[in-house]
This record gives structure tokens, sequence and C-alpha cells, in this order.
């Protein structure tokens, strides 16, 4: 082989990789640390009782500033609560409170409920959707792999649909979800659990009550063992906004904390048995307020 030939085929081999396309959603996703405001004045000894951030019922007053057409259909989704008929009138009466009274509850319990045409239909014609508190796991277990999901998919990437949870209605919307760890254990390795969540936001893994539960360490325990996603720690009535899949905005009265594993340079969680802490090093981490922004890089 001669010179050049050799010398172009070292070149054809180094050649960079396309960058891998990524379809930007054309809705947009609130995803909620848990307890936000429906309109209750704060306990004197919680966090919000002096915090000049605080305003009632903030979060999904923004949820419903975000909602396209006239008088637009809102669908509660209370899956994951062990109590769905009275969480989805607790949305109810918020929602009717500040002035968006057209409001639906899909009592989804079973994988055999996804299939009733009218829910499919509701979310056809629905505005925006909220999913509430209660166990993730039982709401990725009920609505994954149905059409039902599907269509709200297929809906939040072509329309400006709207999507909104709170509490474990967040935590099942990233592609990792981590659905079951002791906060004050979770730097041993065994001690949390994980799954795929619903997959509606790209390479990043929520975890809510996020401050108040002592949540950062499990959190890198998730992050250590795929250092690709981001770990978003939603702070209770606080809320991030995000457009175009990735484009974040802080909201709410709390903090948002961010953990980036990817320029990290040692992780032990291949080495150590179950069992035994887990460390990582070089991890960068972010503290965002109301009203900060971030863009999150899609590879």
């Amino acid at each position: 082989m001669s010179k050049e030939s050799l010398e172009k085929e070292k070149s054809d081999k180094v050649k960079p990789r396309p960058p891998i396309e990524y379809k930007s959603p054309k809705g947009t996703l609130i995803a909620i640390g848990g307890s936000e405001n429906k309109g209750d004045d704060p306990e004197k000894d919680s966090a919000n009782s002096e915090n000049i951030n605080f305003q009632k019922t903030e979060i999904l007053e923004r949820f419903v500033s975000e909602l396209k057409g006239n008088n637009p259909l809102i669908l509660i989704i209370p899956t994951a609560s062990s109590i769905p008929e009275e969480m989805g009138a607790s949305y109810i009466d918020v929602f009717t409170k500040i002035n968006a009274s057209n409001v639906q509850v899909l009592d989804i319990r079973t994988r055999q409920d996804t299939n009733k045409e009218e829910y499919m239909e509701a979310v056809r014609k629905a505005s925006g959707i909220l999913f509430t508190g209660g166990d993730q796991l039982k709401l990725t277990a009920i609505l994954g792999g149905t059409e039902f999901i599907r269509l709200i998919k297929e809906r939040y990437f072509n329309d400006s649909l709207v999507i909104a949870g709170t509490s474990a209605g967040a935590a099942a919307m990233s592609t990792q979800m981590i659905y079951q760890g002791m906060s004050g254990a979770g730097f041993i390795k065994g001690s949390v659990s994980i799954t795929a969540g619903l997959e509606l936001l790209n390479d990043v893994a929520i975890d809510t009550h996020f401050i108040s539960r002592g949540r950062i360490v499990r959190m890198v325990q998730m992050i250590a063992t795929n250092p690709t996603f981001i770990g978003v720690g939603l702070e209770e009535d606080t809320g991030i906004v995000v457009k175009k899949g990735n484009e974040i905005e802080v909201i709410g009265s709390g903090l948002v904390v961010l953990v980036d594993g990817r320029e990290s340079t040692y992780t032990n969680i291949y080495e150590v048995e179950e069992g035994v802490p887990v460390t990582m090093r070089d991890l960068k981490v972010h503290l965002l307020g109301k009203g900060d922004t971030y863009c999150l890089e899609i590879f």
C-alpha cells in the first residue's frame, strides 16, 4: 500500500462522527419537587414562612399560563397516588380557584384502564396534563409501554402540549428514575434502586423533595452508574419549566440542584461490593433559584 493510501486510510479513521440527531419537542415540561402551594399559608416553622420568594399557587398558575387555546382542557392523572379520588378533587379545587375550570380527572388504576377510548380522546384534546405525586414505580409500571403514554409522548413532541408532574410525577419524567433508596443511606452501594422512567426528558435523572430529605448522596450514586446523566434535584414548592427539551427555567420558592458527573475523574462503584460506601470525584454542582436558566447538553 502506498504512503498516500495509508495516510488516507488513517484520516478516514479519525473523522469525527456526526452528532446524534435530536428532535426538539414542541411541548413544554414542568417538573415540580412536590408540596407545591395550593393556596394555603405556609406553616410558621416551615422554610417558606420567611422566604420572600414564596408566592401562593405560583407554580400551578405558571402551568396554566403555559396552556394554549381558549378554555384549555387540563387532565389530572392521579395514577401514582394511593388516594386518587381525593388527589384529583384537590387539584380540581385549586385550578378552579385560579380560573382554570375545564379540568378532567383520568382515574387510571390498571393497565387495562389505559385502553379506554374516552381517556385516549381526552389526551387528544388536552392542552395540559398533570401527573400527581405518589409512587413513581406504580406510575411507570401501569403506563409504561401503553398506547396511552405513546399518545402523550407523540403530542408532546409534535404539539404544544404542556406536561407537568409533581413529586413522583416529576421523578417519572426522566430517562433514569430513582424509585427506592433511603435518603440517609444512599452512599452505600446497593441501597438505591434505579429503573427507566417515562423518558420525556433525555439524559436527565430527577429526584424530588431534594433538600428537605437530604437526597444528594443517593443522586450521586445514580450518576456514578452512568455519568452521561445530569441529576436534577428539585426542592419542595420548586420546579423547572423545560422548553425544547433542554432549556430550563427555575420557578417556585426554593432551589434546584444540578449534579453533573460528566467530567468526573473516578468512582469506585464498579470495584466495591454491595454494602460498601460509593465514592466519586470531581463532580460539578450548581444551585439555581427562581428565574435562573440552564441549557442541558443533549448527546
